[in-house]
Order: structure tokens, then C-alpha cells, then sequence
């Protein structure tokens, strides 16, 4: 099948979440895959693509034009000089030295906070008990858009993206602004977190199939 086909099951499946397709934002995940297929993503409608490597986001830049990139891999703090204000939205951020870093550069830099809602101890991302906290100091150093969060390796992932976005209430009322985003939601678990409230999927596998060894 082809990007375009793989992308209206998907948007069908929004819909049989009780959502509107309009609503959600879809972050084809391009990681591991060469230009022409963020080209393909493209010409399928799909604008925002997402890559976990600073090194390899800012080659595929150089190639492709008409993309909005997402960093939705971990960063670290000594490539958040190369990252800052390359990317429309950081996704990543779980910690308030890493938000200054990226501060220092761009203190306008689009970011979200990254919580380990699964409690896994091999993902990365801020504890939920310290999610809100963190939230709003972040707030005061860069444009916070909400929060980001990765489902569990196995089980049911909606107790997980029920909690997020539990936590991005709070955060808001904390805050006192909107946080529109939720990111969560991949090719295995997206209708639980769609369910849950997702406003953002990150999606490579469902889209474009298997990714190359």
C-alpha cells in the first residue's frame, strides 16, 4: 500500500475513536528512513515529520524542503546549541537544565515536556510527580506547548496516557494558559491514546511500514 492509502486507514481509525481527524496532528516519523521517503510524506499531505537525531534531521533539512521537523528523540544537553531553533517543536524536553541550554539559544524555542508516564525505568522523561513542577518552570524559559509521553513497552497503555493528560490539566491550571498539546500515541498504541485525548501521534511503522536495518 501506498503512504496515501496507509494515511486514510489512519484517518479512518481516528474517526472510529470518536475523533476528528482535523483535530489531531500526525508527526510522520522519519527517523531511519532516507529523503525520498520524507519527500514521499509530503506529497501524501503529510507536513510535520519527526526524527530522533539532531545529526540526522539537520542533514535530511539540507535535502527536503516544505517540512515542519519535530526533535522526538531524547537530546542532550551538549547538542541543544546544534538543536535549538532548527526545529519547529522539541518534544523532548525532561529537565530544567536542558531547558536552559536551549533557552540560551532560542529562548522562543517550541518545546514540550517529556514525562515517563510508564514508569520504565530504559525511557527517558521527567517523573509524573514532578511533571507539573516542571512544567511550569520550564513556562518561564521557553514557549511551552504541553506535554509528550511514551506508552508502555506491553499491557494496556490508556491507564498511562489517562495520567497524562491528567497532568497537563494541572499544568495548565498551575501555569495559567492553554497547553494544547498532548503528544502520545505511536503505530502499536494510538487508538487507546486517541481515546485518552491525544491531540498529536507520532507514526512511522503504520505509515511507511518496516524501517531498514
Amino acid at each position: 500500500m501506498s503512504v496515501e492509502d496507509n494515511l486514510r486507514a489512519v484517518r479512518e481509525r481516528i474517526e472510529r475513536a470518536g475523533r476528528n481527524p482535523d483535530d489531531v496532528t500526525i508527526v510522520a516519523v522519519t527517523k531511519g528512513f532516507g529523503v525520498d521517503v520524507c519527500r514521499a510524506a509530503l506529497s501524501a499531505g503529510l507536513h510535520v515529520l519527526g526524527e530522533n537525531r539532531v545529526h540526522e534531521a539537520l542533514t535530511k533539512m539540507a535535502e527536503v524542503e516544505g517540512a515542519e521537523w519535530h526533535l522526538i528523540g531524547h537530546l542532550q544537553t551538549n547538542k541543544a546549541r546544534m538543536a535549538a531553533g532548527r526545529f519547529q517543536l522539541i518534544q523532548s524536553v525532561d529537565s530544567l537544565r536542558l531547558a536552559e541550554h536551549i533557552a540560551r539559544v532560542e529562548p522562543s524555542q517550541a518545546v514540550l515536556v517529556e514525562v515517563n508516564v510508564s514508569r520504565e525505568p530504559q525511557k527517558s522523561g521527567v517523573a509524573p510527580e514532578e511533571g507539573v513542577a516542571l512544567a511550569a518552570e520550564i513556562a518561564k524559559h521557553l514557549d511551552l506547548k504541553g506535554l509528550m509521553a511514551m506508552g508502555l513497552a506491553s499491557g494496556d497503555p490508556t491507564p498511562a496516557f489517562e495520567e497524562l493528560r491528567r497532568l497537563r490539566d494541572d499544568a495548565q491550571q498551575k501555569i495559567g494558559r492553554a497547553l494544547p498539546v498532548l503528544s502520545m500515541g505511536m503505530s502499536g498504541d494510538f487508538d487507546a491514546a486517541l481515546r485518552a485525548g491525544s491531540t498529536m501521534l507520532r507514526l512511522g511503522q503504520v505509515l511507511f511500514g518496516q524501517r531498514p536495518e
